[in-house]
């Protein structure tokens, strides 16, 4: 009886394995499925490989190395970190940082206009009509002239 439940637990932890790889691994006929979510011919074709390389003893790391060299990079879905995919690992930091330089940029902006401080200490001023659009005229900044660079990002939703 032990060495049958030693087969059936040797069996569970194949097929554990298979299907972990398998989750890992895009159908080349599908594309946006993994190998294990595809009923294309391939991707059962790819199953059956993957079980068989486990069952013949091969590390994940192996096997993930054959499916590479026989189908190319992008049959898995975590491409390898090198010059060539660095600007797809690279680019959420870079858009990330650059949102934020914009944000403290802004922010320090906002914090040193002296035309906003102005307005600031006017607000608990009591001055009559006259005086504060006196007031605001003087204070208020012109415009940008149209087609500079500050007038285009000022287009853009949220700035």
């Amino acid at each position: 009886m032990d060495g049958g439940e030693d087969e059936v637990k040797k069996a569970q932890v194949i097929e554990t394995r298979a299907r972990n790889i398998s989750h890992n691994v895009r159908c080349t006929e599908c594309g946006s499925q993994s190998i294990e979510d595809s009923q294309a011919d391939i991707a059962i074709l790819l199953r059956k490989l993957i079980r068989d390389e486990v069952r013949a003893g091969k590390s994940d790391k192996e096997i993930y190395k054959k499916l590479e060299n026989d189908f190319g990079e992008t049959v898995l879905y975590t491409p390898k970190f090198d010059y060539q995919t660095a600007a797809l690992w690279l680019s959420p930091v870079l858009f990330g940082g650059g949102a934020l330089g914009v944000w403290a940029y802004q922010r320090h902006r906002q914090k040193n206009n002296v035309f906003i401080m102005a307005l600031t200490i006017l607000r608990g001023v009591p001055l009559t009509s006259r005086e504060r659009q006196t007031m605001l005229d003087l204070l208020i900044p012109p415009p940008p002239p149209r087609g500079t660079l500050a007038s285009w990002w000022k287009k853009w939703p949220g700035v």
